[in-house]
């Protein structure tokens, strides 16, 4: 396997694209609850770069790990998976 294979993938939606070249993805997930055993629903937002400003809110994208970009940001997308209406 390749570096590159190795990276972390993950897809979410788009929050907001105020920023030049930079969106902020929410990626949500479902855990169990270690003492109430209910399924608990979890989010985590992700600063994207974007490199040709493409996604709008609403749009569910792919976003791949790699190198850090800016303080916060440590991630690009792949592919746009659906366009919002």
């Amino acid at each position: 396997m390749t570096e590159r294979t190795k990276r972390k993938v993950r897809s979410g939606e788009v929050i907001r694209n105020s920023m030049k070249k930079t969106i902020v993805v929410n990626i949500e997930r479902h855990e169990m609850h270690s003492l109430y055993h209910r399924v608990v629903q979890k989010n985590k937002h992700y600063l994207v770069h974007d490199e040709k400003n493409e996604c709008q809110p609403g749009d569910i994208v792919e976003i791949m790990e790699t190198r850090p970009l800016s303080k916060r940001k440590r991630w690009r997308v792949i592919q746009i998976l659906k366009k919002a209406k």
